[in-house]
């Protein structure tokens, strides 16, 4: 039966057009920019100096909290610089530079294609080797994995939930995961499983990758404890609450985190790194990306290192179309703007798309009617055109109180309005804004 989430949701265009692609190997580029925050948390602590020669998989910059992860060379060579650069968001972040030289790896990483399903570690031993390895939620957020995997005192994981629903337009990187390693991934959850002491595991998938549904269905006959649920395609069902209430049927409260109905969530990919990371001692390295558009020649999946360039992918693709109105990186729903191609693939980058002029402008904004067609598709039950307002005019302590932290950022509301208003960008603005008000309570 297929399941979905009980409020909110709306239905983009698919345009999943690289999902027949299978996976190709990007070739290592000439110069890696690797910056220090690829994660929510604490950036790492640089523990390299320009002129120092480093291997694949060496560790370069040192976690520097709790909540922050280890970053690893993507690839043999020395240490060039280490500077601020742009990254995706448009601002400057500091980023060690390295210029590529051979291929040297280091000596404990395996790199046989066979498949180890073997668990012999302890819980406590997958969790310190899983943040060892720089391993972060590879759906979007970027959160620490091993912080996930380390409930607070006093809350239980009762339930593993496997995101494989990939629900943003266009994007099919964790599709194709799902279909060419299926059963490393299916190792990665069994390691997920026993770090969290939990004997049941749900993998969600929409319903338009029913290739992806029965491939996994089948694989995991062979593996006690997991199941694979078929979903509604609605979007935001990627959405970790939205997942949450699709599989299982809970509803996280407002401002707590899923652990609070028992449940801990983690994205394929996530899955996939954690496997290497635990059977093969391969860091996060490298991951899958979807370069695609409407007028992209040769829409793909690459398999990419960290710190490839933007403009490298969009070649392999096959170039810049002419008609390019703009670059995004992630999808259409929550991705944001380029303003360069020369940026980085950062762990948290699951796509690059290219819009074409003629559907890239914003339309031209009108006064609100009232709908309330935003409030209907919000899956998180928010009014988005009071929140647009009370960020517009800087009402903090009102926003706090309609739950603006709720957000999950989808766009829907934005998606749905037929005036073409802001409503995400000032809510962002919005949340921004009382974040810090909270924060500063805090100190």
């Amino acid at each position: 039966m297929l399941k979905t989430f009980s409020l909110g949701g709306v239905h983009p265009a698919e345009n999943k057009l690289s999902a027949a692609k299978a996976t190709e190997i990007l070739p290592v580029p000439a110069e890696v920019v690797i910056p220090i925050s690829q994660h929510i948390g604490a950036p790492g602590t640089p523990v390299v100096k320009k002129g120092d020669e480093v291997k694949v998989g060496q560790v370069i910059a040192q976690s520097s909290g709790f909540v922050s992860a280890n970053i690893h060379s993507p690839v043999s060579g020395k240490v060039f610089k280490i500077d601020d650069i742009l990254d995706a968001s448009g601002y400057k972040r500091q980023a060690i530079i390295i210029k590529t030289e051979g291929d040297e790896w280091m000596a404990d990483i395996d790199r046989s294609d066979s498949i180890r399903k073997g668990i012999t570690l302890s819980a406590e031993e997958i969790v310190k080797r899983i943040g060892e390895a720089g391993i972060v939620g590879l759906g979007g957020a970027t959160f620490p994995a091993h912080v996930k995997l380390s409930p607070p005192p006093g809350k239980t994981c009762e339930v593993l939930i496997i995101n494989g629903v990939e629900c943003e337009p266009y994007l099919t990187s964790d599709h194709r995961l799902m279909l060419e390693k299926g059963e490393e991934m299916l190792v990665g959850v069994s390691l997920l499983m026993k770090a969290l002491s939990v004997d049941r595991a749900i993998i969600g998938i929409e319903n338009n990758k029913k290739d992806a549904i029965e491939h996994i269905r089948r694989l995991v006959s062979g593996y006690n404890g997991i199941s694979v649920q078929p979903l509604k395609v609605q979007y935001p069902q990627g959405g970790e609450k939205q997942l949450i209430d699709a599989c299982i049927g809970r509803q996280v409260p407002s401002g707590k985190l899923p652990i609070e109905v028992g449940a801990v969530v983690h994205n394929v990919g996530t899955a996939y790194a954690v496997y290497e990371a635990v059977q093969k001692s391969k860091p996060l390295i490298e991951r899958i990306v979807t370069v695609t558009g409407l007028s992209v020649k040769n829409p793909g999946n690459f398999l990419v290192r960290i710190g490839t360039p933007i403009s490298a992918l969009i070649e392999a693709a096959g170039g810049l179309p002419e008609d390019t109105g703009k670059v995004i990186a992630g999808g259409p729903m929550m991705g944001k703007a380029l303003a360069s191609l020369d940026v980085p693939v950062t762990k948290g980058t699951s796509g690059v798309l290219i819009v074409p002029e003629k559907i890239a402008g914003r339309g031209k904004t009108e006064y609100c009617i009232r709908c309330s067609k935003c409030v209907s598709a919000c899956p998180m039950g928010l009014s988005p055109y009071l929140l647009m307002t009370l960020a517009e005019k800087e009402i903090h302590d009102r926003a706090e109180e309609e739950k603006i932290m709720d957000c999950i950022e989808c766009g829907s509301c934005s998606f749905t309005c037929p005036s073409n208003r802001p409503l995400l960008d000032y809510i962002r603005l919005g949340k921004g804004k009382v974040g810090q008000i909270m924060r500063s309570r805090i100190k």
